[in-house]
This record gives C-alpha cells, structure tokens and sequence, in this order.
C-alpha cells in the first residue's frame, strides 16, 4: 500500500470511530421506561435525562411503554437499532423478571448493554402500629410465636416487594402468609387498615405514613442508614445482613451499542449524577446516586439476577 493510500485509510478509519461517537447527537435520544409515568423508574429517568442532555448533545424524550409488566417495553428497546438512540431504563424488576419469566423473547443477559447504574433506593420494612413490635427481632419473635398467624402485603405477585418478603421469610425462618395486590396503593390503604401487617417497600413509597405514624418502621434494607429515617437500623444492625436490598435504577442500550458510543454516554450520564443540583432532586426523591462504569453495572445486573433466581426457584413462585 502506497503511504497516500495507507493514509487515507487512517482517515477514513478515524472518520468511522468519530461517527460511531457522535452519532447520538445525530437526532433525539429516547429513553424506554417500561412502566407508567409517576413511578420511581420514570422520575429518575426524567431527572437524569434533564441533567445528562446538554452534555450529550441531543435532546432526550422518555417513552414510557407500558405492559407485560415490563416486558412490552424491555421487548421495545431489545428490538432497536443499537446506535444509542433507543436506550432503556434497567432496573430490579427486569433482573427479577429474568428467573420468573421463562417465555421472555430475549435474553436478558445478553440483550442489553449496561452503561450506568443511575441511583438506587433501600427498601424498608414497615408494620402497622398495632404490631406489638418496636424492631426487627421482636416482630421475628413474634411471627415465630403465631405461624402462619401474620400477613405481609405485596404489589403483585413476582414483584420486588414479594420477592423482598420470600428472602425475609427464608432469611429469618418466620412462616407469614403472603397477600398480593395489584399496586401499591392498595396494599398500603389495607396495611394501614391492618388487614395486612407488614411490608418491605422502596423508603419513598413508605416514607409519609412513617412521617405521619400510620406505619412503623423496623428497618431499611440498604448497606447504610437513610437520611430520610437516620434513626431507623439497617439490615445489619438489626441482625439481618443478607437483607441488603436497593431498588436500582440504571441505564442500558441495546446489545451491538458501539462501545465509544456506550463510553461516551456513561461519561455523560455519570457527570450529570455528579451535578449537585441532581444529586439534590434524587435525594429529595429518596434516591442515592451511585455513577459506576459499564462493568460494574454490567455486574449488578447480571449478579442481581442470580440472587433473585435463586429466591424465586426456592418459594417456588411462578408469574401470573
């Protein structure tokens, strides 16, 4: 090859990386959130599309796709072009789906690339107030006492808040009988009633009917004490380590996602996590920023899904 043509080839190379780069400030990015808007998936989502957007370059729309429980939108995203302009928001729910859902159409393990784990969000053990329980041991103590005696709600079978409840159950050897519904809203309206007794629910969803004393809180499930609830003991403190539980919301794209383009997108995205006045609107949601590479999400993902397999294959739970 003649120098002149060994250095056009350099260009043209370098032109191609350039593009696969930039090509996400081509046109808008939409992000694929599966649930309806007003869930903590969406308003992460929004949050971080708002602080991520001038860096990238483009603007970016949330598309909340709804069905299946997840599956019409994690389906959506599977199926784009994976130039970085169709991104997802991953969360716990979509690893849970994984060992619960055996007809999903894709693999997902294999599905998406992961470019950021955004924020995450402990959950926290709440009971009604007539619970004669002031912690975490008394109420074991006490569901040990009366078997099969104490309720705990969830919102619906299969989600987090069940699966949070089996790993309780399994963790701690209570037997206490598992009550689904469909929604949050419910479930909190009868364990407020004291239909049901007790709930593992993201601290957000919980935290005014602790404020208000309509719940008492007996734990959070996070590696720390929250700053919304700091008198209220961690997991560990209150003798329960492997009750480390975070509802995490991250960022993935399509399998293919050139990698300068997944790269340039976790530095984007990560630096808007870093913007105080971000990390001020999660933390007001009840939210942690967390900002990690494409590996270390990549690893809480698929780390996430062998955990809650597990839970699901041992209390044998099937989806509706």
């Amino acid at each position: 090859m003649k120098f002149s043509s060994f250095r056009r080839a350099l260009v043209l190379a370098g032109a191609a990386c350039a593009f696969s780069a930039s090509a996400i400030a081509q046109k808008p990015i939409t992000i694929i959130v599966p649930y309806a808007p007003g869930g903590s998936a969406d308003l992460a989502t929004r949050v971080l599309a708002q602080f991520a957007a001038p860096g990238v370059g483009a603007p970016m729309v949330v598309d909340n796709r709804t069905g299946g429980g997840g599956v019409v939108g994690w389906g959506a995203a599977a199926r784009s072009a994976p130039d970085g302009t169709t991104l997802l928001t991953v969360e716990l729910s979509y690893a849970i789906a994984a060992g619960l859902i055996p007809t999903l159409p894709f693999d997902p393990q294999k599905a998406f690339t992961q470019i950021t784990t955004a924020v995450k969000v402990p959950h926290v053990l709440v009971v009604n107030p007539a619970v004669p329980a002031k912690n975490v041991q008394e109420f074991i103590a006490l569901a040990k006492a009366q078997p099969g005696k104490l309720n705990y709600g969830s919102g619906g079978n299969g989600t987090n808040t069940h699966l949070a409840g089996e790993l309780f159950k399994s963790t701690t050897g209570v037997d206490i009988v598992h009550v689904p519904y469909k929604g949050a809203g419910a479930v909190l309206t009868d364990l407020m009633g004291n239909q049901v007794q007790a709930l593992i629910t993201s601290v957000p969803t919980a935290l005014p009917h602790i404020k208000s004393g309509k719940l008492r809180a007996l734990m959070v499930t996070g590696s720390e004490r929250n700053a919304m609830l700091p008198d209220v003991p961690t997991a560990k403190e209150a003798g329960i380590p492997k009750m480390d539980i975070d509802y995490w919301i991250g960022i993935g794209a399509p399998a293919g996602t050139p990698q300068t383009t997944v790269d340039k997108l976790n530095k984007e995205f990560n630096a808007a996590l870093a913007q105080p006045e971000a990390k001020k609107k999660f933390a007001e949601m009840g939210m942690t920023v967390v900002a990690n590479t494409p590996a270390q999400a990549t690893q809480l993902v698929n780390s996430e899904i062998q955990r809650w397999s597990a839970v699901i294959k041992q209390a044998g739970i099937k989806a509706d």
